[in-house]
């Protein structure tokens, strides 16, 4: 089994030291606008995720994961501070994440598991982009109320949360 995250983030805990797990960290080219046309093409071309991996989406992370799955069968996707519209913002437009609907229900039959981190302090996303996600994927949620955009805190549920999946694949 193999994670591949999508984007700079780097959670705390050292998901790369858990036994079994290969743990690859690349930094996403294209990192400001994180446009779909180049980050989804790289997560087939460089990371070459598949049906073994798990990927960690963070932010514009998770929107390329939930893209991604669309259209490719995954083992799960982790997806931290996602949300679904382009919040009025004029670089998440042109990102190309949003200029269409959700293939919803193709993402699900795509992933094994699809687990969701969110937290209502968000201070980016408004909580109801990241219900939006939950209820639409029907995601294992964690919902917390003091982690912000996850940019700094400990993350050791993650930890144990893919330490949990590799035991359950096993």
């Amino acid at each position: 089994m193999q994670a591949q995250e999508c984007s700079d983030w780097s959670p705390k805990g050292e998901p790369q030291k858990i036994p079994g797990f290969q743990c690859i960290l690349r930094n996403m080219p294209d990192p400001i606008t994180a446009r779909e046309s180049i980050w989804l093409p790289f997560m087939e071309s460089e990371l070459h995720c598949d049906e073994q991996t798990i990927i960690i989406g963070h932010s514009s992370g998770a929107a390329a994961a939930m893209r991604y799955a669309e259209t490719h069968k995954v083992y799960a996707i982790i997806l931290v501070s996602a949300y679904v519209s382009d919040l009025g913002d004029e670089n998440e437009r042109e990102s190309g994440y949003f200029n269409r609907p959700w293939q919803w229900e193709k993402i699900k039959a795509n992933c094994h598991r699809i687990v969701q981190f969110a937290s209502t302090d968000d201070p980016f996303l408004p909580w109801s982009e990241q219900q939006a996600v939950a209820n639409e994927l029907n995601t294992e949620l964690y919902k917390f109320t003091d982690r912000g955009h996850f940019q700094s805190s400990e993350f050791n549920e993650l930890i144990r949360l893919i330490q949990g999946i590799l035991n359950s694949a096993a």
